[in-house]
């Protein structure tokens, strides 16, 4: 400006200067005068910002909450939980698996050491207590979760039985107490386990059939099983779901229903034409649906089918589209349920689970609704719903994602899952069950919206894994409201934004990172635990700055990004 105050440029041209400048830059050069400083944030001159700075696609539009540009930028470079502010290392082996209890006062760990340990997330994260599992037989730790009330936490590991076997094993422990309440059996060990009610969790036991057919039976069980009445039930079956191929049913979880239709964040569906994976609505056959039985020459033919490839007079190794298309034929109803409300409007719940048809790689995802009813172990004694040769629970849902299923996590609000896969390549057959096809490198983020039952969005591929079909491990991702976090077997954990599917931080470990998890009350706090034996704790540099002021007042956006060029 000259001595009277009139700009010697005009707008435009400033706009045009600072278009060639990055984000530190304009704001620094927004300190100049007045006139830079409302050029400096112009939104047309953000938006070019944020598209060119974050790479997203020009056809992505704006979070549907953001309320400017220049806030968008903001959110993405300073709420993200990049920073570590604490490294813990009361572990002396490698940490398998972090969960936080709903209220975000409390964390527990899990890890070969054969320990579970509960944490105080306060502004400095202490440990309140450890329970040693070798007394009991366990080989480690591997699983936990907290109960919707935080009172109590289920804890899942690999028990080892007579002659070394190795099964799985389940157990609850009060969380004023801390005492054992209660130990279940679940087989397979990577079952895990999962709360479905605040006093009721489901496990899981495996019998064989065949050389490669088995059944996986799905029990729901009482937290508190020292009752005194041998009229009181503290376990009832929930499913009875065959296995074909050598398959099994792993990795439960349970999604509810009741927030489907008020989403944290809605996510578009993508093009079914371009999507890898494919979606079956096998309906059911529960007498208790709205929509009816399957017609019963549907049934006897699907229980025809199945009986003969139990009996071996089915073809040998039925072919993937052979088999699925068999199936769908017999099964489909045509259209998708919505979730099931009771006559007291109490809302369904989803079982969701990995599980395949073709080979013993966990390559799709089952889904089963789970009727209010059905969500308590009061009832008939345990055969009475049904004979011992009654028919296998057919499943309401199957996603095949055409490649190994190595991590899944939920949103906060239960309606979108979140899976990471590695693809087999395009077009391949599994010819032998034991011999699945070689998987990729590359691992992809897939989302499903579990209302619509559709793939949303693109699949997401931005890191890389090494381990063989036979090496594989489970790595647990989480969700929080704007970003979705994984572990990776490079060392890192990765951070993306949900809406703009891309990548925000990478977080640095010494060896594999197993698990992640956000506070559930504050997504700018994330942990992060690895094979190095340690857990790490991530803040956001918004939140660092508030932690380091002397006076509880955060500094100016501009000042913090002026000064961290990246």
């Amino acid at each position: 400006m000259d001595e009277g105050g009139t700009p010697l440029l005009p707008d435009s041209l400033v706009y045009q200067i600072f278009l060639s400048l990055g984000p530190a830059d304009v704001l620094a050069a927004g300190l100049v005068c007045r006139q830079w400083q409302a050029v400096s944030r112009d939104e047309f001159l953000w938006r070019e910002q944020f598209y060119r700075y974050y790479q997203v696609a020009r056809d992505v539009p704006r979070h549907p909450a953001a309320t400017s540009w220049y806030e968008e930028f903001q959110r993405l470079y300073d709420t993200v939980p990049c920073v570590e502010v604490q490294t813990l290392r009361e572990h002396t082996d490698q940490v398998l698996h972090l969960s936080f209890s709903h209220s975000g006062y409390q964390f527990a760990s899990c890890s070969k050491d054969c320990t579970v340990k509960i944490w105080s997330n306060d502004l400095t994260i202490s440990l309140l207590h450890s329970a040693d599992m070798r007394p009991y037989n366990w080989s480690y730790t591997q699983f936990s979760q907290f109960n919707k009330d935080d009172s109590l936490l289920l804890a899942s590991g690999v028990f080892l039985g007579p002659h070394n076997s190795s099964s799985g094993e389940i157990a609850v422990i009060s969380l004023d107490s801390f005492a054992l309440l209660s130990r279940v059996r679940n087989k397979p060990y990577d079952v895990f386990g999962c709360w479905l009610t605040e006093t009721s969790l489901i496990s899981g036991n495996l019998h064989r059939i065949g050389d490669i057919t088995s059944c996986s039976v799905l029990w729901l069980n009482n937290a508190f099983q020292d009752v005194e009445s041998e009229n009181v039930n503290v376990v009832k079956r929930l499913f009875k779901i065959q296995n074909l191929n050598a398959s099994t049913i792993r990795t439960v979880m349970v999604a509810d229903c009741s927030r489907f239709d008020s989403p944290d964040l809605l996510l578009e569906a993508g093009d079914p034409a371009t999507s890898p994976c494919r979606i079956f609505d096998l309906g059911g056959d529960n007498e208790e649906e709205v929509a009816g039985p399957a017609p019963a020459h549907a049934k006897e033919g699907l229980r025809h089918f199945l009986d003969r490839v139990l009996e071996g007079r089915a073809q040998p190794q039925p072919s993937e589209r052979v088999l699925e298309t068999k199936v769908a034929e017999l099964l489909a109803q045509g259209h998708t349920k919505p979730p099931e409300r009771s006559a007291t409007g109490a809302r369904s719940k989803y079982l969701i689970f990995t599980t395949g048809c073709l080979t013993y790689s966990p390559h799709q995802i089952g889904i089963k609704q789970i009727l209010p009813h059905q969500m308590t172990t009061a009832g008939p004694v345990l055969g009475e719903g049904r004979g011992s040769d009654a028919f296998f629970d057919a499943l309401d849902h199957v996603i095949d994602v055409h490649g190994h299923i190595i991590g899944m996590g939920l949103s906060p609000d239960n309606r979108y899952l979140y899976v990471n896969s590695r693809a087999w390549p395009s077009g391949a057959v599994v010819a032998d069950p034991m011999q699945p096809p070689p998987i990729a490198e590359e691992i992809d983020l897939l989302v499903f919206d579990l209302k619509t039952m559709r793939e949303v969005r693109r699949a997401l591929r931005a890191h890389r894994a090494y381990t063989p079909n036979d090496e594989c491990f489970f790595i647990f991702l989480d969700v929080s409201r704007d970003f979705v976090a994984s572990g990776a077997e490079d060392r890192h954990g990765y951070i993306w934004d949900r809406h703009y599917n891309i990548c925000l931080a990478k977080l640095r470990h010494e060896d594999v990172v197993n698990s992640v998890a956000f506070s559930p009350q504050e997504q700018e706090l994330l942990l992060t635990a690895s094979d190095d034996a340690t857990i790490k704790a991530w803040r956001s540099p918004r939140t660092v700055r508030v932690f380091q002021a002397r006076r509880p007042r955060p500094r100016a956006f501009f000042s913090w990004l002026a000064s961290q060029r990246r």
